[in-house]
């Protein structure tokens, strides 16, 4: 078998390996997430010398709420590390720290298509289409060895559009067995407008909520079981005693926007934000 990834920690961002790339490369504009303006390529004033935040443990405070949401999916520290060979864009030449930042979020979406397929092999009810699924991560993940040269060059909008062509048909397969008989179930919303929706203890089984606008809604003791959330937008979404068992395609930066409690049921593949605990 090729090289590739195989370890999900390995598909979390590791900041210690990485050299700030997120605070660099990205820009963001004032607003409820950010206290400030940034364009790309220029360093967050809150970023140090050593590419650590300064006020890490009180960003939230601050203003930088968008920063805990956030996750490069290990997409820093593989062009840190791996890409670039550990030259810091500090001490390298302009251009160079212009290519890092440029090839960045290419790795970011390939990675994050690694953590979909990864967890769709590991699907059972996937299984006709798991020979198809490895072949794609074995190719995402040469794709993400590539030279910055080959990564700047690369349409990864085709490729996440190959990818999602089997994303979908794992979907169908996954959903066909969740089970329930409450509105909802089943039913696809996928990139429904649902900001604000009152959704509390809807029956949402098996239902496809892919690329759904979410935000806002109340799912207080929803049942979101067997449910698809690839793409869908939990920002400020109230998930407090949901049941998100065997949901799938959710990811951390999703369940860091949401609201829940500790009464929140997640999936074994994300954590619970310490926020939900903290009272932010």
């Amino acid at each position: 078998m090729p090289d590739q990834i195989t370890d999900p920690s390995d598909l979390r961002g590791d900041c210690a390996q990485c050299f700030g790339l997120c605070c660099v490369a990205l820009p963001f504009a004032r607003s409820a997430d950010f206290a400030l303006n940034k364009p790309a390529g220029k360093p967050c004033p809150n970023l140090q010398g050593d590419h650590r935040c300064g006020i890490h443990a009180d960003l939230r405070q601050k203003g930088f709420s968008g920063c805990t949401v956030y996750d490069c999916f290990g997409a820093g520290q593989k062009v840190s590390r791996i890409t670039f060979g550990g030259q810091d864009w500090r001490t390298g030449s302009k251009e160079d720290a212009r290519r890092m930042f440029d090839v960045f979020p290419v790795v970011r979406q390939l990675h994050e298509l690694l953590w979909y397929l990864t967890e769709a092999l590991g699907l059972p009810a996937a299984r006709p289409v798991h020979p198809e699924l490895r072949k794609a991560l074995e190719r995402t993940e040469r794709l993400t060895r590539g030279t910055p040269g080959e990564l700047a060059a690369l349409d990864v909008a085709a490729h996440r559009q190959e990818v999602n062509v089997l994303l979908l048909r794992t979907s169908e397969l996954a959903r066909a067995g969740a089970g329930g008989k409450g509105k909802g179930k089943g039913k696809d919303r996928r990139g429904a407008d649902l900001i604000g929706a009152r959704l509390k203890g809807a029956d949402l089984r098996g239902a496809s909520l892919r690329g759904a606008c979410l935000i806002a809604a109340d799912l207080t003791g929803a049942d979101l079981r067997g449910a698809d959330l690839i793409g869908a937008d939990l920002r400020d979404t109230d998930l407090t005693d949901a049941d998100l068992t065997g949901a799938f395609f959710l990811t951390q930066p999703q369940v860091n926007a949401a609201r829940g409690s500790a009464g929140t049921r997640l999936p074994e593949s994300v954590g619970r934000p310490v926020h939900w605990t903290a009272g932010g």
